[in-house]
């Protein structure tokens, strides 16, 4: 079960039906959805992936996902789980872009690493940034995530493939 997660200034609380509104909002957000590497997903499919949530990857525990919340307002998104992209477990998050800029990334990266070492056994997780995100990579190299390989997409576009260690 995901469990709720705490850092300096932000809850990390599995999702509610009523988070729904939130979840979409953030997700159908044009710079979100740039700096995620994600298309335009219509509406309806991104209110089946909220249910989805609900129904079927928290009852079976297929991965941890967490609303991030901070003052109780809904800021942003965020994932521990096995992806096709890596050989291990994948941290994801999105962030509204209100929230950029003032080290809630940060904070959210340093929780989920802590998460995966203390609460998942992991040594390593990974993350993937597009090239273009100059914010996202800057962070990565702060916090001391190595650059594993770049991935190249059926478009061009190219995303960097970083790891980090749980012990860090």
């Amino acid at each position: 079960m995901t469990p709720t997660l705490h850092s300096e200034r932000l809850e990390f609380t599995p999702y509610r039906s009523e988070d729904e509104e939130a979840f979409v909002t953030l997700l159908r957000n044009e710079e979100v959805r740039r700096w995620m590497g994600q298309d335009e997903v219509p509406e309806d499919d991104l209110r089946k992936a909220f249910r989805m949530i609900l129904t079927d990857i928290y009852p079976k525990g297929l991965f941890d996902v967490w609303g991030l919340w901070h003052e109780g307002r809904y800021i942003g998104h965020a994932e521990a789980k096995k992806t096709g992209n890596v050989d291990g477990h994948e941290l994801i998050t999105a962030l509204a872009p209100e929230y950029w800029g003032k080290g809630f990334g940060t904070e959210i990266v340093r929780a989920l690493v802590r998460h995966a070492g203390d609460n998942l056994g992991l040594k390593e997780v990974y993350g993937m940034v597009g090239a273009e995100n100059a914010a996202s990579l800057a962070m990565a190299e702060r916090l001391g995530f190595s650059h594993v390989r770049d991935v190249v997409g059926d478009d061009g576009s190219v995303t960097k493939m970083f790891v980090i260690s749980t012990a860090t």
